[in-house]
């Protein structure tokens, strides 16, 4: 029976064995040990931690399951390995798998707060650990604060030390030399006393050897005669020698140390260096003889000043002969003191040398370079300026011929900048065209731009005739000695009539070829776009007369147009180049201001690599903001070109500083001849140079004798803190035109109260500006009569003084009005009423025809017959 039942019990154990196994659909599903995983956080005994995952492997239970009857199936125990058996008559046991059961609320809610809380003991630990991070920043701080004071006292206390050794030892020395010079003073002395005493004794010897009563054998008198002056004492007397003093010289013994001979504890031996020097001396004047040494001539740079130990080192003279020089010259000068070019001539040639002067001036020698060859000129194309008067059409012009609306963008519908363009024609050929501001205010812009130019066309509405401007700009361009052209514009309209401008240019020198002159002249309009091919033909032919030619192979040269600070791009100069070619990365300098070429652009902000003669580029790189009409030019080397600006920079500050002292004494001899001169300070801003140029040259013609515009800081910019500031400080009005205040600049501006006035038309600012000024003027005084009083009674009223009883002959008499007495027609007072009455009444005003009572402030000496006369002063506002 057990051997039958063997093969089924072991095939129940290897069943056991075999891992629990459900079937589903066809496929196997194992179950196996559950493992989770967490993360918890290590810590280390250094107050580090560490996040650390861990396994979680929960323990596989597995319970009693339903079973076959009559049959005991072996069932694992929960918590061992034991096999329980269970009577086949019990309830059938099947094997199962016991789920993990369902977590309570308040387990769920421990297991969350249990989270939260090692949630916040992370985020405690790592404020913790923050705040111990800057507890040790802070302590490293202090003590690195702690070690630099701890060397500063260090040096402080090092520094003292040295000042008071150094002290100690000229002290010493000091105390060594008195020392040194007594005991000198009294060996002398000794010696001079032996010296006495031994000629005594010789003379004394000599005079009883000659009586016969001492007999001297002649070697032993000469002996004695030797060693008396020595001895020191009577020839016959040998006294033993005393031993030597403290104080005496003694023969040095002994190595010389560095520390003896600074001590000077022994006297000072003269150097070998010395000792040989003496002997080439001795033998080179053995050897030459009595001959004279041949004086070196030199040649001498003297700049403008010069300081007289420089100007002895280059003469390689003594210092001493140099200061002697100048006092029999009559200048007493130390060594340090600055001389002018002069007086440093004179005594260059009084020494003998050649002298050659310079100046600081001579940085720029060269600059511009070489006049070019002919062989290497090539043509250009012509530059040509358009001039006329203000809203003439001058703008409207050019954008016919570019196709362009420039004209469109302008404030006001008026050109306030220089602009320079370029034009194609369909012939290939290009014309440079430039074109100015008409308005009155631009004067040194139509100046600058007829100096530069080639051609100038004189654009004149046919409608309008010859005006103001249109008469600055002839005589502009007859300066600058250019050929004219005449565009008659607006010939379009109506009203136009292009014979009466000719007419008009006779009065001006100008005849044109219908009238048999020689100027060119083209009937323009350029809202319609008609006659313009005839205009560039003029233009073409005038070029082709004058032959212009420039040589692109060289540096470039050229002038400023125009110049403005732009935000990003730093400062801007529009240039027109007249020779050479300029590349990017050449270096320059424009007028005070130098740089390096980084981007050019065309007239159409497109990036070019370089630019040829006649063509105008905007020049990006200029470390500060040139002036309009600057020259323009290509340096060698970054160091001369920032020694050329760094000069000009300073002969312009030099200027202006001497501009402004001189105005102030204008300004003071002024006022102490006619009262304080009241003056109206402005902070000018504008968005470019020449603009601001124009500004400010218009302001300062608003000035009189009375009232005076005062431009405390002009620049090209936005405005910004500094303006303000200064603004404040001076009580300053602030023009911004065609600029912005930035943010910090307006709310600085709001808290102090400052006012920024912001202007996009430059006559709307010159007449805001000229409103302004007129009401500083004082206002006129008008005296207005309003009638007389003849005095009948004089009546003497106790406690009131004298009353005058008058009849109003004229006009009316006012409380309140001055008034005048006067006697034989002579004023003898003026001044006002204290009362007017009307029988007791006191009255506003008595009229024609009836009597008063009057009586003056502080005056009595009133007659009858005087008449009162009653008048009122009028105060009138003046303008400019």
């Amino acid at each position: 029976m057990s051997d039958a039942n063997q093969p089924g019990q072991d095939a129940a154990e290897q069943e056991q064995k075999r891992p629990l196994t459900l079937g589903r659909s066809g496929g196997r599903l194992e179950l196996r040990k559950p493992v989770e995983t967490a993360q918890v956080r290590q810590s280390f005994s250094h107050g580090r931690s560490k996040a650390v995952t861990v396994e979680v492997r929960k323990k596989r239970t597995i319970g009693p399951g339903p079973a076959e009857p009559g049959r005991t199936e072996p069932v694992p125990a929960v918590a061992h390995d034991q096999q329980v058996h269970r009577p086949a008559t019990a309830e059938p046991v099947r094997l199962g798998v016991v789920l993990p059961r369902a977590l309570t609320d308040e387990e769920r809610a421990g297991r969350a707060r249990a989270v939260q809380d090692a949630r916040k003991a992370e985020v405690e630990e790592q404020r913790l650990r923050a705040l111990a991070e800057e507890g040790r920043r802070r302590q490293e701080e202090q003590r690195a604060a702690e070690e630099a004071r701890r060397r500063a006292e260090e040096e402080v206390r090092k520094k003292a030390e040295e000042e008071e050794a150094r002290r100690r030892a000229d002290e010493d020395a000091r105390k060594r030399a008195e020392e040194e010079a007594q005991r000198r003073k009294e060996e002398e002395s000794r010696r001079e006393v032996a010296e006495r005493a031994g000629k005594a004794a010789a003379a004394k010897v000599a005079a009883l050897a000659a009586a016969g009563k001492v007999a001297v054998p002649v070697e032993e008198e000469e002996e004695e005669r030797a060693a008396a002056p020595r001895r020191g004492a009577r020839p016959e007397a040998k006294r033993p020698a005393a031993p030597a003093r403290r104080d005496e010289a003694r023969r040095r013994t002994g190595k010389i140390t560095v520390t003896r001979a600074l001590t000077g504890d022994e006297e000072r031996m003269r150097s070998l260096a010395s000792v040989r020097r003496a002997r080439e001396r001795e033998r080179l004047r053995l050897h030459h003889g009595d001959q004279e040494q041949v004086k070196i001539v030199r040649e001498v740079v003297i700049p403008e000043t010069i300081t007289v130990q420089e100007l002895a080192n280059r003469m390689a003279e003594r210092a001493a002969d140099v200061i002697k020089a100048l006092m029999r010259m009559g200048v007493m000068a130390t060594i340090n003191q600055v001389i002018d070019a002069d007086t440093a001539e004179l005594v260059v040639t009084e020494f003998g040398h050649r002298l050659r002067r310079v100046s600081e001036a001579d940085v720029e020698i060269g600059l511009r370079g070489e006049e070019d060859a002919p062989e290497a000129l090539g043509p250009r194309a012509p530059v040509v300026t358009v001039m006329g008067h203000v809203d003439h059409g001058k703008t409207s012009l050019l954008d016919a011929l570019r196709e362009t609306d420039v004209a469109g963008g302008e404030a006001g519908g008026i050109t306030q900048h220089i602009g320079a363009y370029r034009v194609s024609l369909r012939s290939g050929k290009q014309i440079t065209f430039i074109d100015t501001p008409g308005h009155q205010a631009f004067t040194a812009m139509r100046a600058r731009g007829a100096n530069v130019t080639d051609i100038v066309v004189l654009v004149v509405a046919a409608d309008d005739g010859i005006m103001e401007q249109t008469v600055e700009a002839i005589r502009h361009a007859k300066a600058a000695q250019v050929p004219i052209i005449v565009a008659i514009n607006k010939i379009d309209r109506p009203e136009a009539r292009p014979d009466r401008v000719r007419q008009e240019l006779l009065q001006h020198e100008l005849v044109v070829e219908d009238l048999g002159g020689e100027v060119l002249d083209v009937e323009v309009s350029a809202l319609k776009r008609t006659h313009l091919a005839k205009l560039e033909e003029a233009i073409l032919l005038q070029a082709e007369l004058l032959d212009l030619k420039a040589n692109p192979n060289r540096p470039a040269a050229g002038v400023v147009l125009e110049a403005k600070l732009e935000r990003g791009r730093g400062a801007v100069a529009t240039v027109l180049i007249q020779r050479g070619t300029l590349r990017v990365g050449d270096i320059f300098v424009a007028g005070s201001e130098w740089g390096r070429v980084r981007a050019l652009l065309d007239d159409r902000g497109n990036s070019v690599r370089e630019a040829r003669p006649s063509t105008p580029v905007e020049v990006l790189g200029l470390n500060g903001t040139p002036l309009a009409g600057d020259d323009f030019v290509v340096a060698d080397s970054e160091g001369r070109a920032r020694d050329i600006a760094d000069f000009r920079q300073r002969r312009r500050r030099e200027a202006t500083v001497a501009a402004g002292t001189r105005g102030t004494l204008e300004q003071m001899f002024s006022q102490i001849a006619a009262g304080a001169a009241k003056e109206l300070p402005i902070v000018v801003k504008s968005d470019v140079q020449g603009s601001l140029e124009a500004i400010v040259g218009s302001l300062e013609k608003l000035s009189t004798s009375e009232v005076s515009v005062r431009a405390l800081h002009s620049a090209v910019g936005g405005i910004n803190e500094s303006d303000v500031i200064l603004a404040k400080a001076s009580k300053a009005v602030i023009v911004g035109f065609n600029v912005r205040a930035n943010p910090q600049a307006r709310e600085l501006a709001r808290r102090d109260n400052i006012e920024i006035r912001y202007y996009s038309i430059i006559y709307d600012l010159i007449d805001d500006i000229r409103n302004t000024l007129s009401g500083l003027l004082a206002p006129t005084l008008r005296e207005r009569l309003l009638g007389n009083a003849s005095i009948r009674e004089v009546f003497n009223i106790t406690r009131v003084g004298k009353v005058a009883g008058c009849m109003v002959t004229e006009g009316t008499m006012r409380r309140g009005a001055k008034v005048r007495l006067l006697r034989d027609d002579v004023v003898i007072h003026e001044g006002s009423l204290r009362t007017l009455k009307r029988f007791k009444d006191e009255v506003r005003e008595v009229n024609q025809g009836y009597e008063c009572g009057m009586a003056f402030e502080n005056y009595q000496d009133i007659q009858t017959g005087d008449v009162i006369e009653c008048f009122e002063v009028e105060e009138v506002a003046r303008a400019l």
